[in-house]
């Protein structure tokens, strides 16, 4: 069986990200695993009942496996607590790669919800740091592969290897 991929909405070129923009960053074999039926397009934060545009947010001095947890907190730059959106988004993001029998994710790095690689330090000063947003974190804690955009070349590796592995020829 082939693997799909959840692909976050905005790196399908929908504008979606807080700022109402997109990060398009379709790849051939991404277009192809789209025409093939292997792409689910989801943006977790929409999934949510957030809006766009949507005030910034970043989860202070911790990581998404921190908030799913209870431990830490997302905060938007006006001050406002958005936790429970966001976990909420994360639990969406994962039912969305579950229904849709998804063994991996491209996300875009940074979000507090989407970051695999890196998100920002919670103080809204642009200071990118190592960590996870919180769907990323409990993506992976669910044993799906998660790339972000920048890892696109490993995600192919990826796919290339689990199709393998499943071909029983």
């Amino acid at each position: 069986m082939k693997n799909k991929l959840l692909v976050s909405a905005c790196l399908m070129g929908f504008n979606v990200r807080y700022n109402g923009s997109q990060k398009a960053n379709l790849t051939a074999r991404l277009e192809r695993w789209q025409r093939a039926g292997r792409v689910v397009i989801h943006c977790p934060e929409l999934a949510a009942g957030l809006e766009t545009p949507r005030p910034a947010a970043e989860i202070v001095a911790a990581d998404g496996s921190d908030v799913m947890r209870g431990r830490a907190r997302i905060v938007e730059s006006t001050g406002q607590d958005v936790t429970a959106h966001y976990q909420l988004a994360a639990w969406l993001a994962l039912n969305a790669a579950i229904t849709g029998q998804c063994g991996a994710a491209l996300l875009t790095d940074g979000s507090p919800t989407c970051g695999s690689q890196f998100i920002y330090d919670g103080r809204f000063s642009g200071t990118r740091r190592p960590g996870t947003g919180v769907a990323a974190a409990l993506l992976r804690e669910h044993g799906i592969a998660v790339f972000s955009e920048q890892q696109i070349p490993a995600l192919i590796k990826w796919m290339e290897q689990s199709e393998e592995q499943d071909d029983p020829v």
